[in-house]
This record gives structure tokens, C-alpha cells and sequence, in this order.
């Protein structure tokens, strides 16, 4: 498959910077271009100036309620497709992450990610949605 001269673009939204220089690595190291947003508000802001390939957005972040995020920037850009990170840790993870998961994709995410995830995880993701994209 050849691949365009125009690198993807990856919206990054997460208001733990740790979190968004990580993802910024990978992601350029992998040949994307990538915006990272702190938070909710200047990710509706980089949203309205550029368009973007796939969002990455954290699900709980302050000033929007639990998965208000992937409701509300795939309601902004519904042809992107969404990956919804979380570092929430569930009391019992075989019994909530199933319905965690599904809540997300019932509210536009095409992936999600839980974190700490791996550089081969993130990346997967992003090329998965790309591909379908």
C-alpha cells in the first residue's frame, strides 16, 4: 500500500501532560502529525482550526462529566474516528470493562484504549482506524 506524501493527522486530548508528550512520541516517531490538547476546551479548539485523521481522547477529564468527552468531540467531527483512552481502574475489571467498553463505542468511539497501554497497542489502534477510515 503506498502511503501519501500528507502525514495523518492525530488529535490528542488529555489533560495529563506525562500522558500527551507520550503519545506525541510515538505517534511522530511513527511518521504522524500530531496536535496534543490539554483537556476538553482546547481540544474543541484544535477541532475548529484543523482537521484531523483519528482523535485520541482521554474519557475522564475535569470540566466534563465521565464519557460526556466521546460524546461530545464525536458529535464535533463525526467522520473522525475516536479513541477513547482511560486510566480509570475498575473494582473489578472482568466484571465493569466490558460495559465500559461498550458505552464508549455506543457513544461514537471506534477503539479504546486503557491505560498505561503499549507503543504497539496505540499504534494498532491508530492504523486499525485509519484503515477503516
Amino acid at each position: 500500500m503506498m502511503r501519501s506524501f500528507i502525514l495523518p493527522r492525530i488529535l490528542v486530548v488529555d489533560d495529563d501532560p506525562l500522558v500527551g508528550q507520550t503519545v506525541e512520541a510515538n505517534l511522530e516517531r511513527a511518521g504522524f502529525e500530531v496536535t496534543v490538547a490539554d483537556g476538553g476546551e482546547a481540544g474543541m479548539r484544535a477541532l475548529e482550526t484543523a482537521s484531523f485523521d483519528v482523535m485520541l481522547v482521554d474519557i475522564f477529564m475535569p470540566h466534563m462529566r465521565g464519557f460526556e468527552s466521546v460524546r461530545i468531540f464525536h458529535e464535533r467531527a463525526p467522520a473522525t474516528p475516536l479513541i477513547a483512552m482511560s486510566g480509570y481502574a475498575f473494582a473489578s475489571l472482568d466484571a465493569s470493562a466490558p460495559d465500559f467498553l461498550k458505552k464508549t463505542l455506543e457513544l461514537g468511539a471506534t477503539r479504546c484504549l486503557r491505560k498505561p497501554f503499549t507503543s504497539a497497542a496505540l499504534l494498532t489502534a491508530v492504523n486499525e482506524c485509519l484503515a477503516g477510515h
